[in-house]
C-alpha cells in the first residue's frame, strides 16, 4: 500500500511540474500580448481626443484658422492626461480577467487527467474505515477446585496447544483416583468368587443328577422285587412278610428318588441365583472402573493446558490462590483471527468471496498485510443485535445500512502482535482489470 501511495505522489508531482512549466509559458506569451496591446494603445488616438467640445462656429474658417481658435484635447496635455486616465482601469481589468481566464484553463487542462486517473482508479476499489480484528476470544477456567501451585505462562505470553497454563493441587486426587483402583480390584475379586461358586455349583449338580440316577434304578428293582413278592404270596409258594417287606422298600425308594430330584432342583435354582451374583458383581466392576476413570479426569484436570495456539491475555491467576471449578484463570486469544468490516451496503453490488484486499492497520503503518474475502453476512448489523430495530412503528428515517463482510488474512509478519479490536482500513479490489493509472505506472 504505500509503495502504490509513492508511486501515486511521483505521477502527481511530475503532472505538476508540467502544470507549472505550462503555467510560466502561458505567463509569458500573456505578458509580451500585454505590452504589445499597451504600446498600440499609446501610439492610437482615443475616441474622445477626435471629440471636439465647441460650438458651431458662425463663419467658415480656414485649418489653420481653426487650430489657433479652438485647440484639440488631443493637442492639450491637461486633456490628454484625463482621458488616459479615464481608459486605464478598463484595460487593467481586461488583463487581470485575460490572465485569470488563461490561468484557469491551464489548471483545469492540467487538473483534468489527474482527476481522471484518480476516478478510474478508486473506482476499482472499495474501502472503509469502519473495520476490526477479530476472534473468538475465551476464558479459561479448571474445572477441579484446589490450591494452585504453579503458573508457568505470563502475561501477552504465546503458548502452543498443549502447554501448561496452571497447575491445580493434585494429592487429593491421586488419593481418590487410588481408592477407585482398589474399588475395581474388590470388584474382580468378587467376580472371581461368584465364579468358583459356579464352578462348585455345576458340580453339585452333577451330584445330584447322579443321585437322581441311583434312586431311580433303585426304584426299578425295588417294583420289580414288589412283584415278584406279590405273585409268590398269591401261589403260596411265599410268605406275606416278604410281600410287606417288599412293598415298603418299594416306597421308601419312591421317596428316595423324590428326594434325589427336589435337591437337583435346589441345585440348579441355586445356580440361577449365582448366576445373579455373577451379573451384579460383573456391574459392581464397570461402576468401580467409572469411578477410576472419573478418578483419572479429575488427575488430569489439575493441569490446565491450551487447547489450540494463541495468547494468554488478562491473566489473574496466581501461586497459592485457591480456585473454585468455573474460576477465569486468564483470557485466551487463539491464533485464528479475522477481520469484520461493516461496509455500506451501497457497497457491496461487485464484492465476491474470494476477491483480494488490502489492509492497513493503525498499529503498523509501515507493514503492508494480504487477505481475501471470506463471506458476506446476509443481513445488516442491527438486524441481529439485541434489540432490532423495528421500523414498522414511529417515525421512519431512511439510513445507509452498514453490512458486515468477514476478510482472512493470508499471512502475518512473526514480529507483529494482532488481537481482537485492532483498527483495520482494508481496500477490497472489486474490479480484477488493470486501471489507467496502474497501466501508467508500469510503463513510467
Amino acid at each position: 500500500m504505500n509503495r502504490i501511495r509513492m508511486s501515486r505522489v511521483l505521477v502527481g508531482s511530475r503532472i505538476a511540474l508540467a502544470a507549472s512549466a505550462a503555467c510560466r509559458q502561458v505567463q509569458s506569451a500573456t505578458q509580451a500580448m500585454t505590452d504589445r496591446t499597451h504600446s498600440i494603445v499609446r501610439e492610437a488616438p482615443t475616441q474622445e481626443s477626435v471629440r471636439v467640445d465647441a460650438p458651431a462656429p458662425p463663419k467658415a474658417l480656414s485649418p489653420r484658422e481653426r487650430g489657433r481658435e479652438f485647440p484639440s484635447k488631443q493637442d492639450d496635455p491637461q486633456v490628454a492626461g484625463e482621458t488616459e486616465a479615464e481608459g486605464a482601469p478598463h484595460r487593467t481589468l481586461l488583463r487581470r480577467r485575460s490572465i485569470a481566464f488563461v490561468v484557469g484553463l491551464v489548471l483545469f487542462i492540467a487538473a483534468a487527467p489527474g482527476v481522471y486517473l484518480y476516478w478510474d482508479d478508486t473506482r476499482h476499489f472499495e474501502s472503509t474505515d469502519d473495520a476490526f480484528i477479530t476472534a473468538r476470544q475465551f476464558p479459561i477456567a479448571p474445572k477441579v477446585s484446589g490450591y494452585l501451585t504453579a503458573v508457568p505462562v505470563t502475561d501477552n505470553q504465546h503458548v502452543a496447544t498443549g502447554d501448561v497454563i496452571a497447575r491445580v493441587d493434585d494429592r487429593d486426587y491421586r488419593v481418590a483416583l487410588a481408592q477407585a483402583k482398589a474399588q475395581v480390584s474388590v470388584a474382580e475379586a468378587s467376580i472371581q468368587n461368584v465364579d468358583a461358586q459356579l464352578d462348585v455349583q455345576h458340580a453339585q449338580i452333577d451330584s445330584n443328577q447322579a443321585q437322581v440316577i441311583q434312586a431311580q434304578a433303585a426304584l426299578v428293582f425295588a417294583q420289580q422285587q414288589a412283584v415278584r413278592y406279590q405273585d409268590l404270596a398269591k401261589t403260596g409258594y411265599g410268605t406275606v412278610q416278604n410281600e410287606q417287606q417288599s412293598v415298603a422298600q418299594l416306597r421308601q425308594q419312591e421317596a428316595a428318588l423324590q428326594s434325589a430330584q427336589a435337591t437337583l432342583a435346589l441345585a440348579q435354582r441355586q445356580l440361577e441365583a449365582l448366576g445373579a451374583q455373577h451379573s451384579s458383581a460383573v456391574a459392581s466392576l464397570a461402576e468401580a472402573k467409572a469411578q477410576r476413570d472419573q478418578a483419572e479426569l479429575n488427575l488430569s484436570y489439575t493441569t490446565v493446558t491450551a487447547a489450540q495456539p494463541g495468547r494468554v491475555v488478562n491473566l489473574t491467576a496466581a501461586t497459592g490462590q485457591f480456585a473454585q471449578p468455573g474460576t477465569n484463570l486468564t483470557m485466551f486469544v487463539p491464533d485464528a483471527i479475522w477481520i469484520t468490516a461493516n461496509f455500506k451496503e451501497t457497497q457491496l453490488d461487485e464484492m465476491r468471496a474470494g476477491q483480494r484486499v488490502a489492509l492497513s492497520i493503525d498499529a503498523y503503518p509501515e507493514h503492508t498485510f494480504r487477505g481475501h474475502v471470506a463471506s458476506v453476512q446476509p443481513g445488516s448489523g442491527p438486524a441481529f443485535s439485541l434489540l432490532p430495530p423495528e421500523n414498522a412503528t414511529g417515525n421512519y428515517v431512511k439510513i445507509v445500512q452498514r453490512v458486515p463482510v468477514k476478510i482472512l488474512m493470508d499471512s502475518s509478519p512473526a514480529d507483529v502482535a494482532l488481537g481482537p479490536g485492532m483498527s483495520v482500513v482494508p481496500t477490497v479490489r472489486i474490479d480484477a482489470a488493470p486501471s489507467l493509472y496502474e497501466r501508467l505506472t508500469e510503463w513510467l
